[in-house]
């Protein structure tokens, strides 16, 4: 299975009742920052392509200033998405080898991007988790700490939620409480086991 959602929808959450439900997760985003690190063939290719603008005076990669690039010049999107998406599926791929000859029931890929980057029909279904626009704008003012231009931003730069919606298999909508997340996530969970 493929899990996605737009930024500051949830994902995350359902992400981690997932796997307490027993499936074995890859997790996209932690495989970049894992790949981005210094010394690793992706950071080297960031380097080279960005310059050391972003890269922070410990040189680890400055991800704010790596992100003011990628938003503000599609190009440049383009250009990391062509360094690290190839190496973050090799990765995926990995994983859900070893989780198959493990003998997992089910096995998560948890991919922010999945219909910007990814093919979504390599996947038995996908999971999308939603909430309204208004709700990930403030998630990301208040608990990311972002401005409402970046908070914006990063919303403008993803696929719209009514195309994702339109290609999901199950959409969970966050747009409720906790145990109602809860809720919505257990009947997606009942459908893909049963």
């Amino acid at each position: 299975m493929a899990l996605t959602g737009n930024i500051a929808a949830g994902k995350s959450t359902v992400a981690q009742l997932l796997r307490s439900w027993g499936a074995v997760l890859f997790d996209a985003d932690e495989a970049v920052r894992v790949l981005q690190r210094p010394g690793s063939g992706v950071f080297a290719a960031i380097v080279a392509h960005f310059g050391g603008g972003v890269v922070r005076a410990d040189g680890g990669l400055d991800r704010v200033a790596l992100r003011d690039r990628i938003l503000a010049d599609p190009a440049e999107r383009a250009a990391l998405e062509a360094i690290v998406h190839p190496a973050v599926d090799a990765r995926r791929i990995a994983a859900q080898e070893a989780a198959a000859a493990a003998g997992a029931a089910v096995f998560v890929a948890d991919i922010p991007l999945l219909f910007e980057s990814a093919d979504p029909s390599a996947y038995d279904g996908v999971i999308l988790v939603d909430a309204p626009a208004g709700e990930r704008r403030r998630r990301l003012i208040n608990a990311r700490r972002l401005s409402p231009l970046d908070a914006d931003r990063l919303i403008a730069a993803q696929m719209p939620a009514a195309a994702k919606r339109a290609l999901a298999t199950w959409i969970i909508d966050n747009d409720a409480d906790r145990a109602t997340l809860v809720a919505r996530t257990r009947a997606v969970w009942d459908a893909v086991t049963s």
